[in-house]
């Protein structure tokens, strides 16, 4: 999972250097006597990609992008490539990417009505919604992970009971006890939180998000119970743990994975 979003973020931050490059290149065409300002150095400036050579390329990518993580603006990203719907007349204010492409230009009785530099402002607006992604992306990251992450304990969960109900207590705990242990180190590590030990058990997470502010004292000791049932299903003590204690514990990790996030 760590892998794919790692592959996201570093595909918006390619694309949006790309993006940022492709216009440049664009506005220097548009205005060459224009002094510019813009984040790249002098040999980034010599070596601006040509635009009708790279940007295809990087509208399939950018657009790939858009629809999968904010498909709500895939249609004005694609408006800026072509227009919407048809248009009596090819205008300033609709000039798009692909009349840029084709070269379009209109004239009327000899005079420019316009042409390829009225691309400039559709390529920084697709640029923009590009840019904006890095911020969109790592503000729903956290809930992108936690909604799979959700869903994966759900599913544990279940099996865990089925075990439960068919006799397999030690199992099903020793289940649930792994389940919570995963759900407290990913809060861990959501939140930053320093650990001290190298392979934490459910007890030194729960001290450490406590210690963090992130669980509160009602929290940290209903983990601790739980932890304590876990134990009673991982180590051979006077008593087996019952279906009933094996279930508490099976809840109260659900319970966990909903409330402490």
């Amino acid at each position: 999972m760590a892998n794919t979003f790692e592959r996201y973020a570093n595909d918006i931050n390619r694309l949006s250097e790309l993006g940022a490059k492709l216009a440049l290149k664009m506005q220097m065409e548009a205005t060459p006597n224009a002094k510019i300002s813009h984040p790249f150095s002098e040999e980034d400036v010599k070596n601006l990609p040509d635009v009708r050579s790279n940007y295809q390329g990087w509208y399939s990518e950018a657009l790939a992008l858009v629809s999968q993580l904010i498909p709500e603006r895939e249609e004005d990203f694609r408006s800026y490539y072509a227009p919407k719907g048809a248009r009596k007349d090819i205008l300033y204010s609709n000039y798009t990417m692909s009349d840029y492409l084709r070269g379009t230009t209109i004239m009327r009785y000899g005079d420019l009505v316009v042409g390829p530099t009225a691309a400039v402002p559709a390529i920084f607006q697709q640029f923009n919604i590009i840019s904006g992604l890095a911020n969109r992306f790592s503000s729903t990251l956290y809930d992108i992970k936690t909604l799979l992450h959700a869903d994966l304990m759900d599913d544990e969960l279940e099996a865990a009971e089925e075990l439960n109900k068919n006799g397999f207590q030690r199992g099903a705990g020793a289940m649930a006890g792994v389940l919570l242990e995963g759900h407290l180190a990913a809060v861990c590590d959501r939140h930053k939180v320093t650990l001290r030990k190298k392979d934490p058990a459910i007890s030194d997470l729960n001290d450490a998000l406590k210690a963090a502010s992130i669980a509160d004292v009602a929290q940290w000791r209903f983990i601790q119970h739980l932890g304590d049932l876990r134990n009673k299903c991982d180590h051979k003590k006077a008593s087996d743990p019952t279906k009933e204690e094996v279930g508490e514990l099976i809840e109260g990790v659900r319970k966990m994975t909903k409330t402490l996030l």
